[in-house]
Formats: C-alpha cells, structure tokens, sequence
C-alpha cells in the first residue's frame, strides 16, 4: 500500500450559490466542477488551487445525516506567503469568527483562524518548515 497525497478535503455545506464564492473570492481557490451525485440528492463541487489541481476542496450540500457542529472536519489549513497581509485582508472583510492576532508556534510558525460561510472554521498558516515561508 502507498498513500500518495490527500486528494480532496470534504466539507458540508448548506449552500453551493453561497460557498462556492466564498472559496474563491476569500480564500483563492479556483472553481473546477459542480455534479449531482448518484443519489439524485447531493450536489458537490470541487475546487483547487489556481497553478495546481493535486489537491481539492470538496463542498457537500444537501447531506442529511446527523454531523456534530463542528462536521467531521476541525479546520482546513491553506498555507499563505504572507501571514500579515491575509490577516489584514481578511478582518477589512470583517469575516465572523477571525482571530484577535495572529499566533506564533515555538518553531515560528504562524496562523489565525476565521469562520467559512457555514461556520466551518478556516485556517491560514504561514510555516517555517520546508521552504513554504
């Protein structure tokens, strides 16, 4: 067995219309593809990385099992370049549930988080380990 990569993160959403452009427009990933499930019910939509489809983002609405609050998902992390200025973009947009300051990690790592559309909580980490500084 050889585990290669994550492929996708799943996320559950109470809308696509609204999410979908809240992972472009705030985060920065590209919209690939919208599909109807098998099931006729759940719609997913995909998204990735502009210079890079290796990993996705999936967004899941219409699940109606039972999920705790937080999903089956904590948090998705996105590495950024510039911890400072993400921080700064993202409180002019007044996003709910931002971080008061940015947290800084023994190694001097840093990252803050803020709430997606459906309360989902992302992060943005700028790291110090293998050259994503």
């Amino acid at each position: 067995m050889a585990v290669l990569k994550i492929e996708h993160v799943g996320i559950m959403v109470s809308s696509l219309e609204v999410s979908i452009p809240f992972y472009e427009n705030v985060v920065g990933l590209t919209h690939t593809e919208t599909l109807l499930h098998t099931n006729g019910v759940i719609r997913l939509a995909f998204l990735s990385f502009p210079k890079s489809q290796d990993t996705e983002i999936e967004l899941i609405e219409g699940f109606t099992g039972e999920l705790a609050k937080a999903g089956r998902v904590h948090h998705v992390a996105f590495t950024v370049d510039d911890i400072e200025q993400e921080f700064n973009r993202i409180r002019s947009l007044q996003m709910s549930g931002l971080d008061e300051q940015i947290t800084a990690l023994p190694n001097g790592s840093r990252y803050f988080f803020f709430d997606g559309p459906d309360g989902e909580a992302i992060e943005f980490f700028q790291s110090t380990r293998g050259g994503n500084q």
